[in-house]
């Protein structure tokens, strides 16, 4: 995602032929004219959803982890399309690691917040239940 420049660079031509493919599918669902996607947006919006995420999860923040399962459920099925090539491709291989990777990836976030989850309700259970002394 270097050099965004005016055309969305490197990452928006990424994304081009993919997002067209998904507005595709949408005007053959919804109608013609259903959704226009700008792919300059939609890479700034990967940019931002990623960047500020990643800072907010590094510093244990739930809000960042769950822009990161936004980023993931979004990016992971038009970025790593190995089911638009055959078995034997050198490329389906490569594409299905980095996917499985990404979904491994997403089952670590949720694992995060529940876990972040289960330890606040521990807190408040113990806070809210004090143990009479018996003397």
């Amino acid at each position: 995602f270097n050099d965004f420049g005016e055309d969305g660079g490197p990452a928006a031509k990424e994304w081009a032929a993919k997002l067209v493919t998904v507005e595709k599918f949408l005007a053959s669902t919804f109608g013609k004219g259903a959704l226009n996607i700008d792919t300059r947006h939609f890479a700034a919006a990967c940019i931002v959803l990623k960047g500020l995420g990643g800072l907010l999860f590094v510093f244990g923040s739930s809000t960042g982890a769950y822009l990161l399962i936004y980023y993931l459920i979004f990016a992971t099925p038009l970025l790593y399309d190995f089911y638009n090539y055959n078995v034997g491709e050198p490329k389906f291989f490569r594409l299905l690691s980095e996917f499985i990777q990404s979904i491994a990836l997403l089952g670590a976030l949720l694992f995060f917040l529940g876990m972040k989850n289960s330890i606040v309700r521990k807190q408040l259970k113990n806070k809210a239940a004090p143990k009479q002394k018996a003397s």
